[in-house]
């Protein structure tokens, strides 16, 4: 309709499942008041619909409002006030003002102080020709929408610091202690966080299928301790899920025929697999005393909770790292305390001695002198920390010999020091001379400065470095290495790429990338194919 005496009519004799204004009918006051004041149609909304006039008194009301606050009349009531004078939490802080003022319409978030929370959209109602005199404010309950999404980031949050330590912290701790601490983030986020009390964690051992136990707290403890394997039948529910992948709510556990006794008295439960890289690492189980306690938003955030438990589990290295020895722990330290501020003093040095060049040459010969040091410095500590790590102090199971990693020089790139020592922490291991730097301007002068020796053997970037993206450090590190084809590896989170650097360096030729987290044997493997990339375009 085009006129709204005849859209009144038409729905004074036809029924309709809603009704939509175009905003150039909002001007004429008196037909909007009669049909808001058309109860057939508004009555029924779950939105509340109210009538203001400058003041932001309450003409009139759906009714809506009343329910929410339990009175039995709003009309000629201030709108705040029946809320009780909510929090205004923007975009607009004054949406009523603003509206009137303007002509516009706006909106906003209101919170009360029982926490719920209310979205406002106002719409001005003027008289042909003049300022606006009343507002049309539709108001809906928004409250589960935003606990929702507050409980997600504070399930994003939390995993982000279930392992999160400092280089400090590092030094500091043990293999144990970083064990000890991370089973206590996980048991306090999962009790405080998604009010779950009954907690099992198991870790899948790859090779003989056992779910190893990893923390329990509340089950009984011959649950605790029965041997459970990767497989959907006689292995209860954690051996259904680890050996499919996919979750699974017991919501009764008397007439659940996979269900096998966990927590004294548990009525239902729910277990959830521990995925890393599409591949089950794990499972984490909850139990409930309750029958049907848990509902499907349960299972989306215990899902979303335990993808960053199953990264931290593999950041921290726990699958193999459990039965590591004080020996390879103080080799760790070692390392941690030492290789990033040497790799500061090579930034440095490099930095300062590029400035020198061609005018101080014994300010250049003493830099370089000290370059040299500081690379004998991180050797040498390389194999004093080989010679303290006994044969019994290997990590299990013992890893795989890479003879094409020893003494080859890798240069990792990225602003997040936890990154750049993590990447000393596992390719020293396998006898890598490794070198790091925060940004692109400093690992370009580190580039320039080692082609004289042969130039690293495999760079590897962050695609999103503070100072420029992966795909202009290529075209930089391009200019200065004649080497075919570039020795660069270029890493990212999954599915972000905003400079599209990654499509833009495999069109450059770069074919190698590494998408975070990711595990060990491929950022190993991936470098091995860098390095040995070059000698077979010679041999070629």
């Amino acid at each position: 309709m085009d006129d709204p005496i005849q859209a009144l009519d038409r729905l004074a004799h036809e029924t309709f499942e809603g009704v939509f204004v175009g905003s150039d009918h909002l001007q004429d006051a008196f037909e909007l008041a009669q049909l808001l004041r058309n109860e057939q149609v508004l009555e029924g909304m779950p939105d509340g619909v109210v009538l203001l006039d400058q003041q932001n008194r309450i003409l009139w009301g759906n009714g809506r409002l009343q329910e929410w606050c339990g009175r039995e009349d709003v009309v000629g009531a201030n709108f705040y006030s029946v809320l009780g004078s909510p929090e205004i939490q923007g975009p607009d802080f004054c949406p009523f003002h603003t509206s009137l003022a303007t002509g516009s319409p706006t909106s906003s978030t209101l919170r009360t102080e029982d926490n719920r929370y209310y979205q406002v959209h106002v719409a001005p109602i003027r008289r042909r020709g003049g300022p606006p005199e009343y507002l049309i404010v539709t108001v809906r309950d928004t409250t589960s929408e935003i606990h929702q999404q507050q409980k997600l980031a504070a399930i994003h949050q939390a995993g982000m610091e279930l392992a999160d330590l400092t280089p400090e912290d590092l030094l500091q701790m043990t293999v144990e202690q970083r064990i000890d601490l991370l089973k206590s983030n996980i048991l306090h986020y999962t009790k405080d966080l998604l009010k779950f009390e009954v907690v099992e964690i198991r870790l899948l051992d790859q090779k003989t299928g056992k779910l190893e136990p990893l923390l329990s707290v509340g089950m009984e403890p011959e649950a605790a301790n029965r041997a459970l394997y990767a497989h959907p039948q006689n292995n209860g529910v954690t051996g259904f899920v680890a050996a499919t992948g996919k979750s699974y709510l017991c919501e009764d556990t008397t007439e659940d025929p996979l269900y096998l006794p966990g927590a004294a008295g548990a009525k239902s439960s729910l277990t959830v697999p521990l995925m890393l890289h599409d591949e089950v690492i794990g499972t984490f189980n909850v139990e409930s005393r309750e029958p049907r306690a848990f509902s499907e938003s349960d299972l989306q955030f215990l899902e979303i909770f335990t993808r960053d438990v199953a990264v931290a589990l593999n950041t921290l290295e726990l699958l193999v790292a459990e039965k590591a020895s004080a020996a390879a722990a103080s080799v760790e330290a070692i390392h941690s305390a030492v290789a990033l501020p040497v790799d500061e003093i090579l930034n440095d040095a490099v930095n300062v001695m590029e400035r020198y060049i061609g005018h101080e040459p014994e300010v250049v010969e003493r830099l370089q002198r000290i370059l040299r040091n500081a690379r004998d410095i991180k050797q040498v500590i390389q194999m004093v920390g080989q010679k303290l790590a006994p044969v019994p102090a290997r990590l299990e199971p013992p890893q795989p010999e890479r003879p094409s990693l020893r003494k080859a020089r890798i240069l990792l790139v990225d602003e997040d020091a936890q990154v750049r020592s993590a990447a000393h922490a596992l390719l020293e291991r396998y006898g890598c001379v490794v070198e790091t730097a925060p940004n692109g301007a400093q690992a370009m002068s580190m580039i320039r400065n080692l082609l004289a020796e042969g130039g690293y053997d495999a760079i590897i970037a962050d695609i999103r470095l503070p100072d420029m993206s992966g795909y202009e450090f290529l075209l930089q590190l391009q200019e200065v290495t004649d080497v075919e084809p570039v020795p660069l590896i270029l890493m990212t989170g999954f599915g972000y790429d905003p400079g599209h650097s990654i499509v833009k360096a495999r069109q450059a030729g770069v074919k190698q990338f590494l998408y975070k987290p990711f595990r060990l044997d491929q950022l190993l493997s991936t470098v091995e194919q860098v390095i040995a990339a070059p000698k077979a375009v010679r041999q070629a």
